[in-house]
């Protein structure tokens, strides 16, 4: 929680104990530099977008490949592991209220 929260949650607090129960009013949110923010539009948007791209350190084919490589033998290794102890559970499981 910031600071400004706290702050927040104080002053409701404080006017609540006050006897005020009722809630203060929203304030509209404003820019930093004290105007109403005005949307962006969206030609604007994406030409920054495509700017912000282009900044990106993209892998290359090779990096892209290793990797894949590296997640499916994880992802396999971790499904075989899974699946013996989920076999051997049940087994013991039934074993246990077979009697």
């Amino acid at each position: 929680m910031n600071r400004q929260t706290k702050r927040l949650l104080a002053k409701q607090q404080a006017a609540q104990e006050k006897g005020g129960g009722a809630r203060p009013a929203p304030t509209p949110r404003v820019a930093p530099g004290g105007e109403k923010r005005k949307r962006t539009p969206p030609r604007q948007f994406l030409k920054e977008v495509r700017n912000e791209l282009k900044k990106v350190a993209w892998p290359t084919r090779g990096e892209v490949t290793t990797y894949t490589v590296v997640v499916l033998v994880s992802v396999t290794f971790v499904t075989v592991y899974v699946f013996f102890l989920d076999l051997g559970f049940s087994k013991a499981v039934f074993k246990v209220f077979s009697r």
